[in-house]
């Protein structure tokens, strides 16, 4: 019971169903994917947690050493699996989190035996021909302004990333989700973040892996969609009608849907 304490875990939906494990990205919890959870509980179990560092977790468990890199986030969500003993369950991440799904899948392939990576980006910073989106001076920017003004830091990007500006309700919300961070975690998990790159994990995946990307996305554009279809050999990726790198906000149903279809194609 410990690691459902520390991570918060949270599980609903009935106990016979498929297992689908909802992990949140930089700057939010569980409470990102509320929108999603109703359509997916009526068929799945679902379970959710919260990063140590992040949400409702035990935040003296956080350690700088252990979460300045991704594996540190792995090794928690490969913990909640292993605790819940899950076998072959689908696990769904968003953002970073769908390389954190990349090396939980590769240390615990017994729990983990399906991907949904939504808004996936290996790498933020363009590399010779791969675009990721952003230069290393704009990375550098962000962190800069991140580390010295955390919160105006959140209240300037959150509806940047959020997109939807004609729905601000979501950007206010992302904001106060990214306000509602500790200002020293929230700077060593953008860092992990944003200096990421794991474009060799994904050679490693072999399981079955759903990608979803927006029409619309300035943190993971579709380019980088296409490079993470191109990398995983038989993935399947469709495009969400949706804008912003939040889809399970601002387009729930479709995210909903997407993931379901995809969970039924796998019985």
């Amino acid at each position: 019971m410990y690691i459902q304490r520390r991570n918060n875990v949270t599980i609903v939906g009935p106990a016979d169903g498929p297992v689908v494990v909802l992990a949140h990205g930089f700057g939010c919890d569980q409470n990102m994917w509320r929108l999603t959870v109703p359509a997916l509980a009526r068929r799945y179990r679902v379970v959710l947690f919260d990063y140590v560092g992040s949400g409702g977790s035990d935040l003296s468990a956080w350690s700088e050493e252990r979460y300045s890199s991704l594996d540190g986030y792995a090794r928690d969500a490969v913990a909640v699996c292993e605790e819940l003993r899950l076998r072959q369950a689908v696990f769904v991440g968003h953002s970073v989190s769908a390389m954190v799904g990349v090396l939980a899948a590769q240390a615990a392939p017994e729990r983990i035996g399906a991907l949904v990576m939504v808004g996936p980006s290996p790498r933020y910073i363009d590399d010779g021909d791969y675009r990721g989106g952003f230069s290393a001076q704009d990375i550098d920017e962000l962190l800069a302004s991140l580390e010295s003004n955390y919160l105006g830091w959140s209240s300037a990007m959150a509806p940047v990333i959020m997109g939807n500006p004609d729905r601000p309700e979501l950007g206010r919300e992302l904001t106060n989700s990214f306000c509602a961070t500790d200002p020293d975690i929230a700077r060593v998990f953008a860092r992990t973040t944003f200096l990421s790159d794991s474009r060799e994990d994904l050679k490693s995946v072999s399981v079955p892996t759903l990608i979803l990307e927006c029409s619309q996305d300035v943190i993971a554009p579709r380019e980088v969609g296409a490079f993470v279809h191109a990398a995983i050999p038989s993935s399947r990726l469709v495009t969400l009608d949706a804008t912003g790198h939040c889809p399970q906000l601002s387009a729930p149903q479709a995210t909903a849907e997407a993931i379901s279809d995809f969970v039924a194609r796998l019985s």
